[in-house]
């Protein structure tokens, strides 16, 4: 037997909004991915180089749209690229280009698309360089992720000067879209700095 009153679904309510952790401003609750996104990605630190490939590519292609499209898109991302792996990737010649823009599954940019090739082909130059793009990218943050202690949305910059220097030696190293306010969406995601705010529950967890 069911029995329901306001009182019943004013309570109900109020212990699932309890059994809900904090979480950052910008997390649509309403949205499974996003919360997964949050809860279990954005801001860990990230040491493996497939995985800073796959963020650099899809921040640069999240450039003038919303974060919940390329979310979306991810998937498909993985398998049109090879899995993010920038040896495969930096290998897509003319015809792999146009086939791709061809496909709505992605962001039918063609800048873009053939930025994600010129990015791979440097991010395997940092490589060779460094061992790793992962030696290559940590020493930008003294090498520990920068707390920002971050209150509210705005506590949170657009850009930082790491990001700028970041930027800038991206920049010179032949990598497309990497514009300040690009490369500092890439260090929350990667968790070169911890922007998750104060009151969220992600903030001093760590990784789960």
């Amino acid at each position: 037997m069911h029995f329901s009153s306001p009182i019943l679904d004013a309570l109900a309510i109020i212990v699932t909004m309890a059994a809900e952790p904090q979480r950052c401003f910008w997390v649509s609750l309403d949205k499974a991915y996003y919360v997964e996104y949050h809860d279990l990605e954005w801001g860990v630190p990230v040491h493996d180089d497939r995985r800073h490939f796959e963020m650099l590519i899809l921040e640069g292609a999240q450039a003038g749209l919303s974060w919940e499209t390329i979310l979306r898109k991810r998937e498909h991302y993985r398998r049109a690229l090879a899995g993010f792996d920038p040896r495969k990737v930096s290998r897509f010649n003319a015809a792999r280009i146009e086939k791709l823009l061809l496909d709505p599954g992605l962001v039918r940019n063609r800048l873009k698309m053939h930025s994600a090739v010129k990015n791979a082909r440097a991010f395997l130059a940092i490589q060779k360089e460094f061992g790793s793009f992962d030696a290559y990218i940590w020493p930008f943050v003294g090498n520990r992720p920068i707390d920002g202690k971050r209150t509210s949305r705005a506590d949170v910059p657009a850009k930082t000067k790491e990001s700028d220097a970041l930027s800038k030696d991206l920049r010179q190293r032949g990598f497309n879209f990497v514009g300040s306010t690009i490369v500092y969406a890439y260090m929350q995601a990667v968790g070169l700095v911890n922007d998750h705010t104060v009151d969220c529950f992600r903030h001093k967890t760590g990784p789960l």
